[in-house]
């Protein structure tokens, strides 16, 4: 019985259709994020909200979390087609399927960033006159989203690992990729091992990155930029005090 030769050599050999699926895999996840941030903060709004509006959101957020990803793109994939007559590619059906999965998860992260803000935030924002919507995006929003950003990037991670799911629709990603060019070479532990290491090595690449989000995000910042935003705000708050000051002097001189 001959060893078994594991050509390793291969993995160079071809790493420029390896990258290739990685940037692929990375495409779509990032989009997929940028849109399952804003489907997430709706429905996590939503679910905070009034029946039946909150019970409309709970359901969306129940339903597709307990939605395995396989069966999410093969739905979108080829069921939209079928019934709906919607064509989508490859690409366009699996950030549909990672928005539909992992908005769900993402709305429940803001939901519980939105509760950990103290409500006497809320309070000061419409004691100084500030609409409802305004407190919300510029004194509640950007707390809550400090809070979300560890979570989120651990679902961004997570977007990332669930492409391998889609190569089933033809998504040339690394696992369809690595298909690929093991039925030419036949060196099966070899290139999943070289896929393995592609995800774990932008793992710990994504991790870093969205640490240092987190860190930026939790310090005050500093330099030009900051004396820009600190001066808006300075004269924003101004403002409003200015105004809410002359109102009470035009009621007191009646």
């Amino acid at each position: 019985m001959s060893a078994t030769i594991f050509e390793w050599n291969i993995v160079w050999q071809y790493r420029m259709q390896l990258l290739g699926g990685l940037g692929t895999a990375l495409a779509v996840a990032a989009v997929a994020l940028v849109i399952s941030v804003i489907l997430g903060l709706i429905l996590a709004v939503g679910r905070m909200s009034k029946p039946p509006v909150s019970w409309l959101a709970a359901l969306w957020i129940n339903v597709f979390r307990g939605v395995p990803a396989l069966v999410s793109v093969l739905w979108v994939y080829f069921g939209w087609s079928l019934l709906l007559g919607i064509n989508l590619s490859t690409f366009e059906a699996g950030v549909v399927a990672l928005v539909l999965l992992y908005g769900a998860f993402i709305a429940e992260i803001y939901r519980s960033a939105l509760d950990a803000i103290p409500r006497g935030q809320r309070e000061a924002g419409l004691a100084l006159g500030l609409h409802r919507l305004r407190v919300f995006v510029f004194v509640i929003l950007p707390q809550a989203t400090k809070i979300a950003v560890p979570n989120i990037g651990s679902m961004f991670i997570g977007m990332v690992k669930t492409t391998s799911v889609f190569s089933v629709i033809g998504l040339l990603e690394v696992i369809h990729v690595t298909e690929n060019i093991e039925a030419t070479t036949f060196q099966p532990f070899v290139l999943y091992t070289a896929a393995a290491g592609i995800y774990v090595a932008i793992a710990f690449l994504l991790d870093f990155a969205f640490r240092l989000v987190e860190r930026v995000l939790a310090k005050p910042a500093k330099g030009g930029l900051s004396a820009l935003f600190t001066a808006r705000s300075r004269r924003r708050i101004a403002a409003v005090i200015a105004a809410r000051s002359s109102g009470v002097s035009g009621v007191a001189g009646t």
